[in-house]
């Protein structure tokens, strides 16, 4: 059953027990929206060892790959086995997004494994996960994919309801010459259906949600994290890099993604919307859903609690890839941040009084 959301739109339910009074329509609703059978559970993001990978497919034809229905394109995807040799695994890949399809000298791709294809080895359980991957084939864009993943590192501190990451070291291979084009850091990421099904719940794809539509924490938990690294560029209203998963208990969780025009990024080609009242990325600017003080300040209290884990994340095995110029940026940004929220006055005018029914 498709519903869409208040706002110009149809309601959407917050929840379906208690919310709506009634267990048979819950019932009922529930099943309307579950998702399909998932694939195996798999491990493969268990790991935080970067995995090297050999990913080889013909790029030249791939490049040319633009739009929205273009075709899967065959592949193989190679790693060391526990001897050392390679295990290879037939799959196949496509070009994925709009900006940085247009943008980008090598294009984001989204891999397919097949469930025979991949069973017994390390990608067993992936479907269709995207492969984040550089732009251009240079240090400094490497570094945005690795400071972009970091941001995914720390929403998983403070939240399950976020998606896996597994770093990889991919050396990309042109099926067509059997050239190495390069070798680079690039990082997979778990499927929204994936992390719908390890919460117990279902992704929910219709558009239109406002505040009603959200727990008061869980929407003043997305909104402070895009605050706080800085990223304009999202809408819960219209599904604009964020995803809604209704969990186990028929909670409506919004759940951010694709960071790359954050402020703590800071890539070359983040612009702001020209609509928003910012000039660069780097300006902090709240665009989340209105909420109680009270639950922006148990927000607060949680990113506080999680600091020492936080900031941690950029001297451990993967945050020392990064250049330490770029650590210390990133840590000044967000000792800005917590200058915010750790002043009530500050943080009322940055944050609260900012807010938006509708984002």
């Amino acid at each position: 059953m498709s519903r869409t959301f208040s706002g110009g739109c149809a309601v959407f339910v917050l929840a379906f027990g208690a919310a709506l009074g009634g267990s048979t329509t819950a019932a009922a609703q529930a099943r309307d929206t579950a998702a399909p059978k998932p694939k195996p559970p798999t491990h493969f993001f268990d790991l935080e060892a970067p995995l090297a990978l050999t990913l080889t497919a013909n790029f030249s034809r791939l490049r040319h790959d633009k739009g929205e229905k273009v075709p899967w394109r065959a592949a193989t995807l190679s790693y060391p086995g526990p001897d050392g040799g390679p295990i290879t695994v037939p799959v196949t890949v496509r070009t994925r997004g709009f900006f940085r399809l247009k943008e980008c000298a090598f294009p984001p791709l989204r891999l397919n494994f097949g469930r025979k294809a991949a069973a017994g080895t390390v990608f067993e359980g992936l479907d269709k996960p995207k492969l984040v991957n550089y732009c251009q084939d240079n240090d400094r864009y490497e570094e945005y994919v690795l400071q972009e993943l970091q941001l995914y590192r720390i929403y998983a501190l403070l939240t399950p309801v976020s998606h896996k990451t597994r770093l990889v070291r991919a050396t990309y291979v042109d099926s067509a010459s059997s050239k190495i084009q390069t070798t680079r850091y690039g990082f997979i990421l778990e499927e929204p259906k994936a992390l719908a099904a390890r919460v117990g719940g279902a992704v929910v794809e219709d558009k239109g949600a406002t505040a009603a539509d959200f727990e008061p924490y869980d929407a003043a938990l997305v909104g402070v994290f895009q605050y706080f690294i800085g990223n304009p560029d999202w809408s819960a209203a219209f599904l604009h890099n964020a995803e809604i998963v209704r969990d186990s208990v028929f909670r409506n969780i919004l759940v951010p993604y694709d960071f790359d025009f954050a402020g703590a990024v800071n890539t070359s080609y983040a612009v702001p919307d020209s609509s928003l009242p910012i000039r660069s990325v780097r300006e902090r600017l709240f665009r989340g859903h209105c909420v109680p003080a009270d639950v922006y300040a148990r927000v607060f209290a949680l990113f506080n609690e999680r600091k020492g884990a936080i900031y941690a994340l950029y001297s451990d095995h993967i945050g020392r890839l990064l250049r330490p110029r770029t650590v210390k940026e990133t840590l000044e940004y967000f000792d800005d941040f917590y200058r915010t929220i750790n002043s009530a006055r500050v943080a009322k005018r940055e944050i609260a009084d900012a807010c938006h029914d509708v984002q």
